[in-house]
């Protein structure tokens, strides 16, 4: 997760990831996925919505090549203790490639330039407070609820393959679904990461069989009166639990 009440002087910043197959990607975008939210252009001109979405959608462009390899096998804690200094013998960036997208995400060569991104992945669901504005930037099955006067209204919807929109995406896509799973083995229709089910090439991003492309809903609020719950599945039964928590 990642809590930042001062993002900056006039923006918060809170997310959960709930990583599957793993805990490397969930763990990749509590470490940057705020940062690729703050250095987007779109973030800069006030476009909160939009500096959402972008960020969301990095997260898989960096996870790829030997940069990602390296950093996603650090977060999950994979191989030997050594890996490290022997990947810092063997990696080396690229010549007059480094920081072609202006965000500090240097291009490496080493033995796994070619990787492709993980095969595991998490959900991610973002809120985005700014004076009296709230976005909700979703993608998977972790929610976002507002209590009103006690009562819970969800800010985000889980992206599940029974939903029709998603369906249409899946099948255009060349995927299908198979005992309410996409291609049989994954029960979300959005996540981060899950690379192998992102392989078409003659699509973009957002229309692939599994996409990170968030929902993202804005609300308007008098900020004495919003509580805001994040939680897994029951809106109402984790609102009446969480009731104490933190007030914005």
């Amino acid at each position: 997760h990642t809590a930042m009440p001062q993002l900056d002087e006039r923006t918060s910043f809170f997310a959960v990831f709930d990583g599957h197959g793993g805990k490397a990607v969930a763990k990749f975008c509590a470490k940057h996925l705020h940062m690729q939210f703050l250095r987007s252009a779109a973030y800069c001109s006030g476009d909160l919505a939009s500096s959402a979405r972008k960020a969301f959608l990095r997260m898989d462009e960096m996870m790829k090549g030997q940069r990602g390899w390296r950093e996603l096998a650090e977060l999950g804690e994979k191989g030997p203790k050594f890996t490290g200094m022997l990947e810092s013998i063997i990696w080396s960036p690229k010549a007059g490639d480094a920081d072609k997208l202006g965000d500090g995400w240097h291009s490496e060569e080493g033995p796994h330039s070619d990787f492709s991104g993980p095969t595991c992945g998490s959900t991610a669901c973002v809120a985005i407070i700014r004076n009296d504005q709230l976005v909700v930037a979703n993608a998977g099955d972790s929610r976002c609820v507002i209590s009103r006067k006690g009562r819970a209204h969800d800010l985000s919807r889980d992206h599940k393959p029974e939903l029709q929109s998603e369906k249409e995406r899946i099948e255009n896509a060349g995927g299908y679904i198979v005992a309410g799973r996409v291609n049989g083995s994954l029960n979300l229709t959005r996540a981060i990461g899950d690379m192998e089910m992102k392989e078409n090439k003659l699509l973009p991003a957002e229309k692939q069989t599994v996409s990170a492309e968030p929902e993202v809903n804005t609300v308007s609020f008098a900020a004495s009166s919003l509580s805001v719950l994040f939680e897994q599945n029951y809106s109402n039964s984790g609102l009446h639990y969480c009731w104490s928590g933190y007030t914005f």
